[in-house]
């Protein structure tokens, strides 16, 4: 059998805590960066985002990220924008939920994007609530 010389298993990395900073200093975007809002989740390391130039790119998330950093849909992310691919980038940073009201609060993000959404971020719909709701009468349910 052979010897075991690292450090531990899975367990080990489990108990790690590396999200324990809680109040982190707010990093505002560069040159070559862009602000975006997570529309959906690919898998395999991928997200759907729009970025705040109105572009719809393929993100690609960090592997450094990579299972550490939760990123769901409606998530506000720094991006690295690509210079030989304009409809692809790569995650950079995830905003918490205080970070992304604080970057709208400064002008950053557009007063347009909605934040703590959830999963709807493509826009309100109109008349939703007309669509699906069916009225019937005792006389229609007797005849079924």
């Amino acid at each position: 059998m052979p010897k075991n010389k690292g450090k531990g298993g899975k367990n080990r990395k489990r108990g790690k805590n590396e999200a324990d900073d809680d109040k982190r200093e707010l990093v505002f975007k560069e040159d070559g960066q862009e602000y975006a809002q997570v529309t959906r989740m690919l898998g395999n390391g991928r997200c759907e985002a729009i970025c705040v130039d109105g572009t719809k790119r393929l993100c690609h998330i960090r592997g450094k990220m990579h299972k550490k950093v939760w990123i769901a849909a409606g998530d506000i992310v720094l991006v690295g924008l690509r210079d030989y691919q304009d409809d692809k980038a790569d995650v950079i940073l995830k905003y918490m939920n205080d970070e992304s009201r604080l970057l709208k609060a400064y002008g950053e993000l557009p007063d347009t994007l909605r934040l703590n959404e959830g999963v709807d971020v493509d826009g309100p719909e109109d008349n939703v609530e007309d669509e699906d709701y069916i009225q019937f009468e005792d006389e229609d349910i007797d005849k079924i």
